[in-house]
C-alpha cells in the first residue's frame, strides 16, 4: 500500500509543478537526529520511498529520490536529483551525493563521503572513513572516499578513507582500494592495483563467457530424474 504524504513539498523552483511524493506504509520522514543539525528536511517532489525507509531531518534532498526497503539516510546529507538507493543500504551523516547516482542493495556509505554525478555502487559496497577506529585523534579527521563522476564500483568492494576514485574509473568486484585510482582506469584485487584503462577493456560482444539472459541452455541440462 502506498500513500501521498501532503507534508512533503511537490512544487519545484519558480513554481514548476512536480509529481507528488509516493510513500509506502512505515516510511519515516524527518526522523529527529540526536547529534548535529536538527533543522528541518528540505526535499524535492517526485520521490518514491518504499517501506521502512527512514530519512533523518537536517538534510537537503533533490527531486526524484527512489529508495528500496529498509533504507536509512542520516542527517546533514546533501543529495542531488534522481538518486536511487536500494534495499538495506545506509547513507551515514555528512555525505554528499550528486545527481543520478545509483547505490545498490546492502551498501554502507560512511560519513563525509563524496559521490559525484552518475556514479554507481554495486551490491555490498562498504565505505570506510576512520584511519584508526576508536582513536580520538582519528575521529577528528574522519573522511570517506571521493568517488568521481561516472565511476563504477563493483560488487563487494571496500573503499578505505581518503581514497580518490577518478571520474569514469572501474573497480572490480571484491577489490580493497587503499590508494587513489586515476580517472578512466580499471583497478582490481586486494590491495587493488591499476591494470588497464577502461577504454582498453574487451568489448562485450567479443567475450566468450557472455551468456545472454534468454540463451537456450536446455541442451546442456542433465535429466534431473537420472
Amino acid at each position: 500500500m502506498t500513500a501521498i504524504d501532503p507534508n512533503i513539498p511537490n512544487s519545484g523552483a519558480d513554481g514548476e509543478v512536480e509529481l507528488p511524493n509516493v510513500l509506502d506504509d512505515n516510511v519515516v520522514i524527518e526522523y529527529g537526529p540526536e547529534r548535529g543539525s536538527r533543522t528541518g528536511l528540505t526535499m524535492g517532489g517526485d520521490a518514491r520511498l518504499r517501506s521502512n525507509t527512514i530519512i533523518y531531518g537536517g538534510s537537503t534532498i533533490g527531486r526524484g529520490l527512489t529508495t528500496g526497503h529498509n533504507v536509512i539516510v542520516r542527517e546533514e546529507c546533501d543529495l542531488g536529483e534522481d538518486v536511487s538507493i536500494w534495499s538495506n543500504t545506509v547513507i551515514d551523516y555528512g555525505t554528499t551525493i550528486g545527481d543520478r547516482v545509483k547505490i545498490h542493495s546492502n551498501c554502507y556509505v560512511a560519513q563525509f563521503t563524496v559521490i559525484e554525478d552518475d556514479a554507481f555502487l554495486a551490491p555490498g559496497v562498504t565505505i570506510a572513513n576512520d584511519l584508526y577506529p576508536g582513536d580520538d585523534d582519528s575521529a577528528d579527521v574522519m573522511a570517506g572516499p571521493h568517488i568521481g563522476a561516472g565511476a563504477q564500483i563493483g560488487a563487494g568492494v571496500t573503499l578505505l578513507p581518503y581514497v580518490k576514485i577518478g571520474a569514469g574509473a572501474l573497480i572490480g568486484s571484491g577489490a580493497v582500494v587503499t590508494r587513489d585510482v586515476p580517472p578512466g582506469m580499471v583497478a582490481i584485487g586486494n590491495p587493488a592495483r591499476v591494470t588497464k584503462a577502461v577504454a582498453d577493456l574487451a568489448p562485450i560482444a567479443s567475450r566468450a563467457d557472455v551468456r545472454p539472459p534468454d540463451a537456450d541452455s536446455t541442451n546442456d541440462q542433465t535429466d534431473p530424474t537420472q
